[in-house]
């Protein structure tokens, strides 16, 4: 009885102080534990991993800004050092490459074929021309070929006659001797219509040819090429006795010459065979050429030395009559390690160019040997396959000068 009455006052001051504790949770029994919190603890600094610098001399650029910037990258390889003369010129036709088409007889033009610019093959009929000297001279080739025959045929007979011992002597040898006279006046015939202008193949076809068309004569384009000028019109008379003899202009483009002005003093530099590159400064359209013909004699009024290159025209893009920048390289040799001058900037003192690397260009200090117009040899720094920058190289000078700014 005593125990019970001793358990129920314990059971009071236990709910008692389980009530007080609770809102306190886990932190009052831990102070309860360990002794009272400060509040004002001493903070530990923090600490932060240690940076890492920059490899001098690089830039870091991704693939994106290099494209941006307008940086362009080529691989480093063998080339030719070339040195170029700079002269001015002028396209020119072919000495051999343009013709008159004329007639060699009188006549009326009773049609043309052809106009201003209209291509033409050789040997094809452009105008036709009716003339009255034609017809009497193709009469004349025919009565001379007839008679010529017949008196053959004679000359035959008396020569198996004289073998036999049947005629004369006297009558062979004149039927030999009007035979030759009448094959002279035949082949003097023939060359009279090659004269005026009929082929042998149109001779030939003569004897078939109707009557009614002896007076009419093809006139035929001498070369292959276009015609540039058109000097008579239909039904127009012409012919010799003051009358206009040329018909068509016209000239084969498909090679064109350049005449080239040359000082003297660069004269001895200059040979045959050597290339030639010809510019058109306003339209940036250029070909390569060669030198054809070096005249010895130095022109009176300029007192230069006239070159003469030679420049394929397929297209017909280069017209005569056009002035043009040409460069003759008066010399070429192979070297192993050759750049653009572009891809050098000056670093430090040092020539120097950017080496692609994986996360942007490092520079590197190379030797440079002898150069041309556009390239320069590197004789040490660069090895062949290398990629290196070739264009918009100062905006990595910039960056490079940058980046050495922030360290």
């Amino acid at each position: 009885m005593l125990k019970r009455l001793l358990i129920i006052p314990l059971a009071v001051v236990s709910g008692f102080l389980i009530a007080t504790w609770w809102p306190a949770g886990p932190d009052a029994l831990r102070a309860l534990l360990t002794g009272p919190r400060h509040e004002h603890a001493i903070a530990r600094p923090e600490v932060k991993p240690a940076s890492i610098p920059e490899r001098s001399g690089l830039v870091r650029l991704s693939g994106e800004q290099v494209a941006r910037a307008g940086i362009r990258v080529s691989p480093v390889g063998e080339g030719r050092l070339s040195r170029h003369l700079h002269v001015p010129g002028t396209i020119v036709p072919r000495a051999d490459g343009t013709a008159r088409i004329a007639v060699k007889t009188t006549g009326t033009v009773v049609e043309l074929r052809k106009g201003l610019g209209d291509k033409v093959a050789k040997g094809e009929v452009v105008a036709l021309l009716d003339s009255r000297e034609i017809a009497d001279a193709k009469g004349e080739y025919l009565a001379a070929r007839v008679t010529a025959a017949l008196q053959k045929t004679l000359y035959e007979r008396d020569k198996e006659l004289w073998d036999k011992r049947v005629s004369s002597e006297q009558q062979y040898l004149r039927s030999q001797a009007s035979y030759q006279d009448l094959k002279v006046k035949e082949e003097a015939a023939r060359r009279k219509l090659t004269f005026l202008g009929l082929s042998q193949a149109e001779i030939q076809a003569l004897p078939n040819q109707p009557e009614a068309q002896f007076e009419r004569q093809e006139i035929r384009s001498p070369l292959s090429g276009k015609v540039v000028e058109r000097r008579v019109d239909l039904g127009a008379a012409v012919g010799r006795d003051n009358l206009e003899t040329e018909l068509y202009s016209v000239v084969d483009l498909s090679t064109v010459w350049i005449d080239l002005a040359v000082s003297p003093s660069d004269l001895p530099l200059v040979r045959e065979g050597q290339t030639v590159v010809v510019r058109v400064d306003a339209t940036g359209q250029a070909a390569r050429g060669r030198i054809v013909f070096i005249v010895p004699v130095l022109d009176q009024a300029t007192r230069a030395a006239r070159v003469v290159a030679e420049l394929a025209n397929p297209d017909e893009i280069w017209r005569p009559g056009s002035f043009v920048a040409a460069e003759i390289a008066i010399s070429d040799k192979p070297v192993p390690v050759l750049i653009p001058a572009t891809a050098i900037q000056t670093v430090e003192g040092k020539p120097t160019v950017f080496v692609r690397v994986a996360d942007g260009f490092e520079t590197r200090p190379v030797r440079l040997g002898r150069s041309d117009d556009d390239g320069v040899e590197v004789t040490a720094g660069l090895e062949p396959g290398e990629f290196i920058a070739v264009a918009n190289t100062f905006t990595l000078k910039s960056e490079l000068g940058k980046v050495a700014a922030e360290d």
